[in-house]
């Protein structure tokens, strides 16, 4: 069990590039609405990560920067939130790309993520593809906590804003179950 004292830490995650992201701006309602003492900090670099290549990973020269910068943060986090869409119904190749970057160094082995979907088509099947890589990752999904959100777009305003009172509530529920699953409640 953590010391509950300390801050937690957790890394936020788009699997979406667009400027005005549905998945982007869940992530900054599910920043908005958690526990205090909850940190979140938004992984922004998917886009310049070099293109998965296990010839570049073999330990015997440094990784390019941007996979060394992706790795420190993801070292440092107490868990993750994955907001991600579903692309030809599967996972969009920027996060499978930065997942593949991380299967040798580990970095979320036995900590606890919540998955939060916004595809337009139920996001059912991206999420059990992200379950599975994850899993074979050991990082450890939350399943009760991971949210399926079909025409999220509909309850974001203009601004990027969440303006759904139901969902906001179950984000809140969400980012407090990560915490508790880290051991600060």
């Amino acid at each position: 069990m953590k010391d509950t004292s300390a801050v937690i830490r957790i890394v936020a995650i788009s699997g979406s590039l667009r400027r005005k992201s549905t998945n982007t701006s869940l992530l900054r309602a599910a920043k908005n609405v958690a526990p205090q003492g909850m940190e979140v900090i938004f992984y922004e670099g998917l886009a310049s990560l070099p293109h998965f290549n296990p010839d570049l990973d073999t330990g015997e020269e440094p990784v390019h920067p941007a996979v060394a910068e992706l790795r420190t943060l993801l070292g440092s986090a107490d868990g993750f939130v994955i907001s991600s869409p579903e692309y030809a119904h599967g996972v969009p190749g920027s996060l499978k790309n930065a997942l593949d970057w991380i299967v040798s160094s580990n970095e979320l082995s036995h900590k606890p993520i919540v998955l939060i979907n916004a595809s337009g088509t139920g996001g059912e099947k991206v999420n059990a593809l992200l379950t599975d890589t994850l899993e074979i990752m050991e990082g450890v999904v939350l399943q009760e906590a991971s949210i399926l959100t079909p025409f999220a777009r509909q309850k974001i305003d203009a601004d990027g804003n969440v303006t759904d009172a139901e969902f906001v509530a179950r984000l809140r529920a969400s980012m407090e179950a990560l915490a508790h699953a880290i051991g600060h409640d």
